[in-house]
């Protein structure tokens, strides 16, 4: 059984992925700095639900879960902590979720992005490098394709026009990825998610804010007068993408590339996938379901598109099913179903 690093692991999809690997008895050492971002005792709910005595959780010190896995609190935008990481423990596998998330956050705080999506990243691509790590599968975003107006969003496609910093600082990891495995032949694979929700997803995400709103009785601001389509994404399906691509065949060079220059491959072990559900679904519609699983309706706020947003997005997931056979299966109203059911249950709301 391979060991591997789980970076963000006290993080929304982190911790579905951590759940996973305890599941399947994998040897994972999962690691969070536990930032204020969000409510910290929500990700404490998280390591919490994965077995972890949260009263020995501190600062560099190693936890055992006896339902399988480690936890570490760190920071890896340090540069000798992450270093000493990969100095002690021999990972086979390294899966990087860990990033500054959000798109609007980066216009009030961007220096948070550079600190945690490229210093961090290329802390972690200095560790793959030296410790000789067989496969590093990391977080992009649906983000990246920025402007581009032709739909769906094709891994082929041009992303050279993001607009905001968020999605510039996930291309620029794609083109960090991409250096150290031409220069190192480290393989390498890059994940753009679309629009993940579900269980312990995180407050500052649409399903959590609506639902939130809806069960207070409360307006839920719904930008661009609700004209948005997003590709949304239940967080099992992404885990399993995740999963099949991290434990599957070791990605390899194109020895065709140099006649057939493909931007998701390269000459050497590089590949990029976009993983997402591959049906957009209209905002209004959403909320619908949100109202439904509820079972009270919504006052809308309606207010303008938002610096940063974008219209619409819808992945194209050909190549994911192509190499590895695999679709999201999980429709929009069971997926909203299960996080409403989740929220009442851990928040206790009130009003239900």
């Amino acid at each position: 059984m391979p060991k591997v690093l789980l970076t963000g692991s006290a993080g929304f999809i982190g911790y579905h992925v951590f759940k996973r690997l305890q599941k399947e008895g994998v040897d994972v050492l999962g690691v969070d700095n536990l930032n204020n971002y969000y409510d910290v005792n929500l990700k404490l709910g998280r390591l919490k639900d994965c077995g972890f005595d949260l009263e020995g959780i501190a600062y560099g010190r190693v936890v055992n879960s006896p339902q399988g896995g480690r936890f570490l609190q760190l920071n890896l935008e340090e540069r000798a902590g992450s270093a000493a990481l990969f100095q002690k423990e021999p990972f086979d596998l390294v899966c990087h979720l860990a990033a500054q998330p959000g798109v609007r956050y980066s216009l009030e705080n961007p220096h948070a992005y550079i600190d945690s999506n490229i210093v961090a990243f290329l802390n972690i691509l200095e560790g793959c490098r030296h410790s000789k790590v067989s496969h590093l599968v990391y977080a992009s975003s649906s983000s990246v394709y920025g402007l581009n107006s032709k739909i769906p969003f094709t891994v082929e496609d041009s992303v050279d026009h993001p607009v905001s910093l968020y999605a510039a600082t996930k291309k620029s990891n794609e083109l960090m990825a991409h250096c150290y495995s031409y220069l190192y032949d480290l393989p390498v694979t890059g994940l753009r998610f679309f629009t993940v929700y579900g269980p312990w997803g995180r407050p500052d995400m649409a399903l959590f804010k609506f639902t939130k709103a809806i069960l207070a009785n409360k307006p839920l601001p719904v930008f661009n007068h609700g004209e948005l389509e997003r590709d949304f994404t239940y967080v099992d399906d992404i885990v399993e993408g995740i999963t099949r691509i991290l434990f599957g065949p070791t990605p390899q060079g194109d020895p065709d590339w140099l006649q057939n220059p493909a931007t998701a491959r390269s000459l050497k072990p590089y590949h990029i996938y976009n993983i997402g559900n591959g049906h957009p679904v209209k905002l209004l519609d959403f909320i619908s379901a949100i109202e439904k699983a509820v079972g009270k309706k919504a006052v809308i706020d309606s207010m303008p598109m938002q610096p940063g947003d974008v219209y619409r997005t819808w992945a194209d997931t050909a190549a994911l099913q192509r190499d590895y056979h695999f679709h999201p299966q999980t429709p929009i109203e069971e997926g909203v179903k299960r996080f409403v059911e989740w929220y009442i249950d851990y928040y206790r709301p009130e009003s239900v």
